[in-house]
């Protein structure tokens, strides 16, 4: 143990106004309650302590830092009072400081050796800035003083965590540094101001709350005695995990150079030795079969062994079939010795100057996806001790790897929508003619362009089946999954207090407690629900894992609870619903597609939203050696029409099936007169051309949610089929439709004749508005 005064900030420390002192009153207090409370053995060191405390001056005021030294045997017994019992001093970094200022005074030789390094020593390069470390000092400065003097627990840790790269190796470390503020006593030198703590915690959350308590509260209003307990902890290990977990957030992590240095850096300060070198192999396939990688993930050995460079396209893909169908972990200490047979191919890794060799394979979701190579050159070594430590990246290696397969599949997938695009048969011959038009000004060397696919005087026909309040119902899914993720965790942190009570537990059901408050009130703006998750996914998980690997009888209640939190089961109830609804639908379109075609060629296209929506455009333009009738255009509409009865049917009774009960509308716009539509090369489908033709456009675009005029009515209702159009003439056709389908039984006898609300730069349009006859779900 030393005694030695040390400012572990390296004099870098912004000054605090503050009256402060060294005191020992507090601890004396504790002592005494204790040995009233101990019932064990302990009770007569908390007694042997007291006595010595008593017997000494140093309860009777304050003391001067200057003078701490005198008290080095009483400093001990705080040591035996307060430190772990289970740690030796040897691997314990803990120290004694003075109330909130960087100044150590007493503690062990490993938290000298830990902060007097970091302070003294220009090899270590401190990542976090001065007024960070300002920040979160009068963060837990007025942290105290609220939770003291106001019974108010700001949202404020007390674990801080300094980042640093060691320049001498390169190496990434992270020390958490825990301050217990426990024998520390604030008072006030008066009367204490009134707070609007509503406006307080709104300012602690969004981060900045110290800075409007500086003016409130000033702190030359409180008198701080005692000392702080400073426990230090290297968690470059954790941290080191936690940067490659991160990193797999961003989707070009192997394509982005800087984000995959900072990989590799995390996986040598996880291994502790930046000699180690680590390389990435991504099992790409096309049609199922392996193909080279594009980039070299790190030193690229692998792909300097199994790449093009020395393997044909055939034989890499043989070989890569081989290891993934039988993946093999090898490990070698040094290449160098190994002779037999089976190891021939480590000669290739001789020749780019390996010694120490681990291959092992990576999994993600059971299926491989890479390959992951440690070694060293010639003039270094490992053993599997290494390996270990690189056990707990692995799964998000594993990630990284998936990440860049899902980011090679999407390049191959805009390649084939770019320059293959599937053309309609209806249509083909359009874009075979303005082929061959192209074809031949390249060949007589005149100016090449692609002509404008267009198609003049079609009909269009526009119908979307949505469901009613997707919005609504999702943003209801996931408030009820929110809040019984909240319940689960507050019961289980409720058990928890048999086996611990301290402030982080009490402020972990603080912050659950205000979450359920909130989620009742339904208070949650985007950004709070984004912290919501992050408490519940990150800061809930860390803390049960703590606890379960410090208390082994709670780990069967964690587990439990964990599993209970890991799952979504309303949204994801909600979510089969949605998708049972828009696959039976798409799929009744997909077999309708085909039989739109034998009366006359027209072309078709669906769109999927969380429901699906329809274009259809026919006219002579799109045949020009068939004659259009008028009664092709009538047959069409009488199927648009059959086809939402089919639907809205279909729908209402997949009701019994669904886990979640949703409701479909049906609408469709009416639209009499023929309209021009082109080919948008650049969004690779049909839109309208012309000015006057937009408005159709513009129609589709906003009358998905109109309402009925002069009420709050939603036009489109469950189990119904709404027509909107402009002029009383454009339904001339759908009338008898309708009559015939209400006289067979299909629709029923109601017709609502409707006007609909002006929308922007919209006004006169109306409605039929048709119920289905629908059977009733059992």
């Amino acid at each position: 143990m030393q005694t030695t005064i040390l400012d572990v900030s390296g004099h870098k420390a912004q000054p605090l106004a503050i009256d402060a002192a060294i005191s020992f009153e507090t601890f004396i207090s504790y002592l005494k309650q204790r040995i009233s409370e101990e019932p064990t053995v302990k009770a007569r060191l908390y007694r042997e302590a007291l006595a010595e405390f008593e017997a000494s001056d140093i309860g009777r005021g304050d003391i001067p830092l200057e003078e701490i030294t005198k008290y080095t045997p009483l400093l001990e017994y705080v040591y035996a009072c307060v430190s772990p019992a289970t740690r030796p001093e040897q691997q314990l970094a803990w120290g004694l400081s003075f109330p909130f200022l960087p100044i150590t005074f007493y503690g062990t030789d490993l938290i000298y050796e830990l902060l007097g390094n970091k302070a003294a020593s220009h090899t270590y390069e401190v990542t976090r800035s001065q007024a960070d470390y300002h920040r979160d000092r009068l963060a837990l400065i007025y942290s105290l003083i609220l939770q003291r003097l106001y019974n108010f627990k700001a949202p404020v840790k007390t674990e801080q965590y300094h980042e640093g790269v060691n320049t001498a190796t390169g190496l990434l470390q992270y020390y958490e540094v825990s301050i217990n503020t426990d024998f520390i006593t604030v008072t006030a030198n008066g009367e204490l101001p009134e707070i609007d703590f509503v406006q307080l915690y709104t300012h602690f959350s969004e981060g900045g709350g110290e800075e409007i308590l500086l003016d409130m509260l000033p702190l030359e209003l409180f008198r701080f005695r005692g000392f702080c307990v400073i426990t230090v902890t290297d968690v470059t290990a954790v941290k080191a995990v936690e940067n490659i977990t991160g990193m797999r957030l961003s989707r070009t992590t192997l394509i982005n150079e800087e984000n995959f240095k900072r990989v590799i850096l995390s996986l040598k300060s996880l291994v502790r030795d930046s000699r180690i070198e680590f390389d990435l192999f991504p099992f790409l396939r096309v049609n199922d079969n392996p193909v080279y990688s594009f980039e070299k993930g790190g030193t690229g050995i692998l792909f300097e062994v199994w790449g093009e460079s020395r393997l044909s396209p055939e034989d890499f893909s043989r070989n890569a079939k081989a290891f993934m169908s039988k993946p093999l972990f090898f490990f070698s200490g040094d290449i160098w010795k190994e002779t037999r047979k089976e190891y021939a191919f480590l000669e290739y890794f001789r020749q780019q100057g390996v010694k120490s060799l681990a291959i092992m394979p990576l999994f993600y979701m059971g299926q491989p996806v890479g390959a992951f190579a440690v070694h060293t050159w010639q003039d270094h070594t490992f053993d599997e001790k290494t390996l270990s430590l690189l056990e707990p990246a692995l799964d998000a290696v594993a990630q990284l790897l998936q990440i860049y397969i899902d980011e090679f599949n999407g390049e191959i997938e805009k390649v084939i929508k770019e320059k293959f695009t599937s053309i309609q048969p209806a249509v083909q011959w359009k874009f075979n003619e303005a082929a061959w038009h192209y074809l031949y000004r390249l060949k007589k060397n005149q100016p090449a362009v692609i002509s404008n696919i267009l198609f003049k005087e079609v009909y269009p026909l526009y119908g979307a089946i949505d469901i009613r309040n997707s919005t609504l119902e999702r943003n209801k899914a996931i408030i009820a999954d929110l809040d019984s993720h909240l319940s689960i965790l507050a019961s289980t942190l409720d058990l928890l207090r048999k086996y611990q009570q301290n402030d982080l537990l009490r402020e972990m059901i603080y912050h659950c407690q205000r979450w359920q408050q909130a989620l009742v009130q339904q208070q949650l703006s985007p950004s709070d629900e984004n912290a919501l998750n992050r408490f519940l996914e990150e800061e809930s998980v860390n803390y049960l894992q703590h606890i379960a690997a410090q208390y082994p009888a709670t780990r069967e209640t964690i587990e439990a609870c964990l599993q209970s939190m890991a799952g979504n089961v309303n949204k994801d109830s909600l979510e089969v619903s949605m998708q049972l609804i828009t696959q039976t639908a798409n799929e009744y379109l997909e077999s309708e597609k085909n039989k739109l075609q034998e009366s006359y060629p027209c072309y078709f296209e669906k769109f999927r939203t969380d429901g699906v929506e329809y274009d259809i455009y026919i006219g002579q333009s799109i045949a020009p050696n068939r004659p259009f009738n008028h009664f092709h255009l009538k047959n069409l509409r009488l199927w648009q029409l059959s086809s939402m009865v089919a639907i809205t049917k279909l729908t209402h009774s997949l009701i019994a099936k669904m886990e979640k009960e949703l409701f479909t509308t049906q609408l469709i716009f009416v639209h009499n007169h023929p309209i021009d539509i082109s080919f948008r090369a650049d969004e690779r489908k049909f839109d309208v051309e012309g000015a006057y033709n937009i408005r159709y456009q513009m129609i589709k675009k906003r009358i998905d949610k109109v309402h009925i005029r002069d009420t709050e009515e939603r036009l489109t209702q469950p189990d119904k089929i709404a027509l909107i159009y402009s002029d009383r003439a454009d339904i001339d056709d759908y009338l008898p439709f309708i009559r015939y389908l209400q006289e067979t039984g299909v629709l029923l006898p109601e017709l609502e004749e409707l006007e609909l609300e002006d929308l922007q730069g919209l006004s006169g349009l109306k409605a039929l508005r048709l119920g289905v006859v629908v059977e009733e779900a059992k």
